[in-house]
């Protein structure tokens, strides 16, 4: 397959129409996998992002190798105070541990790319004198020349540079490029199959796609350092957003100039909204913690993402399968074999339904964990102080119905206050049959209500009402036993006589 770009938008169209619907073949490794994720401390951990960490984490725990944390930071201008340790926080919290990186350390450091300054340069000398890099003094505006006199030739070119400086030599060059070969090397993705991707040339006027592998600042550019990075920490396998296909081309050509044997790559799909928007750090792709804020439990956030792209296998063609998972069964069944190549339609409803899932699971076998980690928020949210025993009784009683914690301050404030109650609210009668369950108090309450629906010739769902009324201010949710076992008798009974007496 010949696919030239002109933009990633239009090679993403070609890759929907040119590669079959279906993952052919096995592509999972049957050997262990060294994998990394190199994210710039650029902004803090996003859901992309996330997605990105979590494959290459389970593609490497799932084959038995190692997962790696390297810190992409060459571009200070841009670095973002907080976002590292972010990055690190954001890892955590969501069960990620890293195996090597720059606070695990590790026998391939320094993991920071600001620390590992003259490995760059190093071996960009080593390619000079391989004669596959080269020097160039060109000032900004020549190149700027370059750039827009490129755009406006008929067919225009996707590359600039006409090697002036290669044909020309400067010892006094800060700047250093990687002279690219004629026709870049097809290669394999282990998604998309057998890529040939070539740069759109004008015949005419021949330019090259000569980038820049070292800054005039000493620091190197995003595609050489990643290449040495990769290459000297052992990474076998790399899986990367889909927006990276284009340069995929210039890093195995940095590759082969050094006589390296590139690591086997995977481009996943991107995100979209529900509207078929790409998702981005400033449209709907948001940080992490602040799922976290909503209430959302870490396992359902990861359960989430990891079908953002991929689907467990069923054991039983044509019979569904269990796709609530913690990270553990995550790691158990992934696989590459089972990615799929389309965008991905980010819906939020799924999450809910997941942190439903494992909000009930966690409660029932650990609710002291919920618990302790929920209570500063809790405590924060309800202005009220009340020991993490009580707690611990809502989470018992709401666990069924509650999609997320959050829930517990928003849609049941009257367990921890009556301020917002209207005691006034209900019927005469309604007054009436909460003033004979006072008086009925210590009758079992299957009893009173019998004797209550008798007495004043009512139904129960109006004893029911009457009483949730002046307990709830009208709140569905809990039965009223279980809402008074929760609430306690002595601010059931207070709330009982304040509704008789408004």
């Amino acid at each position: 397959m010949l696919l030239r770009w002109y933009s990633k938008s239009a090679l993403r169209t070609k890759l929907r129409r040119s590669v079959p619907s279906s993952n052919p073949g096995t592509v999972h490794p049957a050997v262990a996998a060294r994998t990394r994720f190199a994210p710039s401390p650029t902004g803090f951990l996003h859901l992309g992002s996330l997605r990105t960490a979590l494959y290459n984490y389970l593609l490497a725990k799932n084959t038995g190798g190692q997962f790696l944390l390297r810190l992409e930071d060459t571009d200070q201008k841009r670095l973002v105070e907080g976002a590292e340790e972010n990055i690190y926080r954001s890892l955590k919290w969501c069960g990620i541990e890293v195996d090597e990186g720059p606070q695990q350390g590790g026998p391939y450091g320094p993991y920071r790319q600001s620390d590992r300054t003259s490995i760059y340069q190093r071996y960009a000398e080593e390619l000079i004198q391989l004669g596959h890099a080269y020097r160039c003094s060109c000032s900004q505006e020549r190149l700027l020349f370059l750039r827009d006199s490129a755009a406006a030739l008929k067919p225009p070119t996707t590359v600039t540079y006409d090697r002036k400086c290669l044909h020309n030599p400067s010892e006094t060059g800060d700047i250093i490029r990687f002279k690219s070969p004629s026709v870049y090397e097809p290669f394999d993705d282990l998604l998309h199959g057998h890529l040939n991707l070539q740069q759109q040339y004008n015949s005419d006027d021949r330019r090259y796609d000569d980038f820049v592998i070292l800054k005039s600042d000493g620091l190197p550019t995003y595609h050489f350092a990643n290449v040495v990075d990769d290459h000297l920490m052992r990474i076998t396998h790399v899986i990367r957003g889909e927006e990276w296909l284009p340069s995929t081309p210039k890093h195995i050509a940095l590759y082969r100039a050094f006589g390296w044997e590139p690591p086997q790559f995977t481009h996943i799909p991107l995100l979209t909204s529900m509207a078929d928007k790409k998702l981005s750090k400033r449209s709907g792709d948001i940080g992490i913690f602040s799922y976290k804020e909503r209430g959302i439990l870490p396992e359902a956030l990861i359960n989430f993402v990891a079908l953002l792209g991929w689907s467990p296998p069923r054991d039983t063609p044509g019979v569904s399968v269990d796709e609530t998972m913690n990270l553990s069964q995550l790691v158990e069944k992934f696989s590459l074999n089972h990615l799929t190549k389309g965008n991905v339609k980010v819906n939020e409803s799924k999450l809910i339904f997941f942190n439903k899932q494992h909000l009930q699971q966690r409660i029932s076998t650990d609710c002291d964990s919920v618990a302790a980690e929920y209570f500063p928020v809790f405590d924060a949210a309800t202005g009220h102080k009340f020991d993490i025993t009580y707690l611990k009784k809502i989470l018992v009683a709401l666990g069924p119905s509650l999609q997320s914690l959050n829930e517990i301050t928003t849609n049941h404030a009257y367990l921890f206050t009556d301020d917002d109650i209207d005691f006034t609210k209900g019927t005469p009668t309604f007054k009436k049959i909460v003033q004979r369950f006072l008086e009925l108090w210590a009758s079992p309450f299957a009893e009173s209500t019998t004797k209550i629906c008798e007495e004043f010739n009512v139904k129960k769902k109006d004893v029911f009402q009457s009483l949730r009324n002046a307990l709830a201010g009208g709140a569905p949710g809990l039965t009223i036993p279980v809402l008074v076992e929760v609430l306690g008798d002595d601010t059931a009974v207070k709330r009982l006589k304040k509704y008789v007496n408004a």
